[in-house]
């Protein structure tokens, strides 16, 4: 079992930063993507930035320019930077990672509890 303890979630005002991280502890076998989704009260779940293993990232169009992902294999670690802050980024921020769990490239999703995130005008 894989288990993702997020932290770094809290109230910041228009304008500010926060930086979210999320550690995979468990059995894990080879941490493939990781990222980070969002879902606002009354709205979908929503991919806000993902990373490969190999670094290579995705940023959805909101937080272009605004947000940094990273991580460290070496931790089984993810972070996201998250700057320039807006009322609209107010969310549960969760963490997503995606293990390999065999040698044929088959892979395993879990989800972190969620950290919330708000930001007020």
């Amino acid at each position: 079992q894989v288990q993702l303890v997020e932290s770094g979630g809290g109230l910041v005002q228009a304008g500010g930063s926060l930086r979210l991280s999320c550690a995979a502890s468990g059995s894990i076998y080879a941490i493939n993507d990781m990222g980070w989704y969002r879902q606002a009260p009354g709205k979908q779940r929503e991919l806000v930035a993902s990373i490969s293993r190999g670094g290579t990232t995705n940023y959805a169009i909101f937080v272009k320019g605004r947000f940094t992902i990273s991580r460290v294999n070496a931790k089984d670690t993810v972070y996201l930077q998250m700057n320039s802050l807006k009322p609209e980024d107010t969310a549960v921020y969760y963490c997503h990672i995606r293990d390999r769990i065999d040698l044929w490239g088959n892979e395993k999703p879990y989800w972190g509890q969620g950290t919330q995130v708000t930001v007020s005008s």
